[in-house]
């Protein structure tokens, strides 16, 4: 993979949108430039979770402006994930095109895991090389993600429903900080903090760690205010609470250390982080200056230097589902070779597209594990509601389409599925690495060449290898009469 010098992540909270730029330099990353707006996003989810037309004008009028000082960035050199908003909305798919075309870049809606995952990396890059085990605690506007980790390994990763905008909203929607209020508020945190507790209470830590702004917000109130030495403190946090109830309102919250923009969603954010220290049994927490969007740029710059967590993922899930390494290296090999032939002009992004080939033709039997019957659909299901770390939500459904695809009734796997040329050509692609590998042997690629005419595809085969493979003969065949049920045109042709 290409290397850049400066590479961009964008960071689409529940509560804020923010942007850093950074250079690469003798392999390290230097902040280069950041922008942060409060967009507060969750804001706009109503109770039937469709986000509202504010909410969405205030996104894009943001993104138009990250767009300015990302414009002249390669595609590759540039990584956005949307978070938790993203992922409950129900018309988060009509919003994304927009907000893609306002960015001007795609963007990644990541799952609560794999922002846990990325959040580590950031937060376990700013701190000291340690031996500890750290718990990680990262309460956004929609969601609140915990790690446990150790040196740069994540060792266990949970997202909680549960953020300072959602909280704020649903318990102190007038601004008021009633006792009662409050009172149910964390205990509405501490019922979903119970369901992780025995993973990850004390004992399982050696030191407990914050990041993003509510950790900040709230370590930099107790600070001020003299309630606590440094950082969030169990004793802290009673003093900020006395002093929540007694204000009564919002409106009323004038503290050192509490910024005008933090002030709507304090109370909220204030109940999660009580939660959690009473159900993890904290006493001390400090706090990183990083967070996700350091997490997302460490896992991009991992991509340029072959660390790519992805391979990693695949590789992991090859083996937790016992897939035959040879057969699927053989498919993975023929695939690669009619992806080449065909020539550049398949695909904008050559190699990603390509890598995504790549990763199909080794996972497209991870559901053999389940039944051989159908294995495709069991597979297609692993690759699409499995957690796999590095890959987004997008990446995983059209891994899962792929694979689905890959053999059996073309018509009934693409039915539902709206896909492009690039999408129909790499299952075309697929589908006949995995018939000419049928056999379980290896193929040999000399005799066979794909290529592309217009809508056409072309598959010529050597005479006397097919000659001495009358079941793939049949086998091709039946694969033309499969495409011909979906408009498609395959031919097979000698040369």
């Amino acid at each position: 993979m290409q290397e850049y010098s400066t590479i961009a992540a964008v960071d689409l909270g529940s509560n804020s949108f923010r942007l850093q730029v950074a250079r690469i330099v003798d392999d390290q990353l230097y902040p280069l430039d950041s922008l942060k707006e409060t967009v507060r996003l969750a804001a706009g989810l109503g109770a039937d979770k469709q986000l509202d037309a504010a909410a969405q004008e205030r996104a894009l009028a943001c993104l138009k402006r990250f767009n300015e000082r990302l414009r002249g960035l390669p595609p590759a050199a540039v990584r956005a994930v949307g978070t938790n908003t993203f992922r409950v909305a129900k018309n988060a798919a009509s919003f994304l095109k927009a907000a893609e075309a306002a960015l001007g870049f795609p963007i990644d809606i990541i799952a609560g895991r794999e922002e846990a995952r990325l959040i580590y990396l950031g937060v376990s890059h700013d701190l000291p090389v340690s031996a500890a085990r750290r718990l990680v605690v990262d309460i956004g506007g929609g969601s609140t993600e915990c790690i446990i980790g150790q040196g740069f390994d994540p060792r266990e990763t949970e997202s909680l429903y549960m953020g300072c905008v959602g909280f704020s909203q649903r318990f102190f929607p007038d601004g008021k900080i009633g006792k009662s209020a409050l009172q149910q508020a964390e205990l509405a945190a501490r019922a979903e903090v119970q369901a992780i507790a025995a993973r990850f209470g004390a004992g399982n830590w050696d030191e407990a760690v914050g990041s993003s702004g509510t950790a900040r917000a709230l370590a930099d109130i107790l600070e001020q205010n003299h309630w606590s030495a440094g950082g969030i403190t169990a004793t802290g946090l009673e003093k900020l609470r006395a002093f929540l109830i007694k204000a009564s309102d919002v409106k009323a919250l004038a503290l050192p250390g509490l910024s005008a923009d933090r002030v709507p969603v304090l109370p909220g954010g204030f109940a999660v982080m009580a939660g959690l220290f009473s159900e993890l049994d904290i006493e001390h927490m400090t706090v990183a200056a990083s967070a996700l969007r350091e997490g997302v740029l460490h896992d991009l710059w991992g991509r340029f230097h072959h660390h790519d967590q992805r391979d990693a993922t695949v590789a992991q899930f090859m083996s937790r589902y016992h897939v035959d390494t040879q057969q699927a290296a053989r498919v993975e090999s023929l695939a690669l070779t009619l992806f080449d032939q065909a020539g550049k002009q398949i695909a904008h992004d050559h190699e990603a597209v390509r890598r995504l080939l790549s990763w199909a033709a080794r996972l497209h039997e991870v559901g053999i594990t389940i039944a051989h019957a159908s294995y495709h659909k069991h597979s297609a299901y692993i690759l699409a509601n499995a957690d796999m770390p590095g890959f987004s939500k997008i990446d995983q459904a059209r891994l899962s389409m792929l694979v689905r695809a890959h053999r059996g009734n073309l018509a009934k796997a693409t039915r539902e599925q709206k896909l492009g040329s690039e999408d129909w050509e790499l299952i075309a692609i697929l589908r006949l690495a995995v018939l000419l590998c049928r056999n379980r042997r290896e193929t040999d690629h000399a005799a066979i060449r794909y290529e592309r005419e217009q809508s056409t595809v072309r598959l010529n085969l050597a005479p006397q290898w097919l000659a001495d493979s009358p079941l793939t003969e049949t086998l091709l065949e039946e694969e033309v009469r499969q495409w011909k049920a979906v408009g498609g045109v395959l031919e097979v042709a000698f040369r």
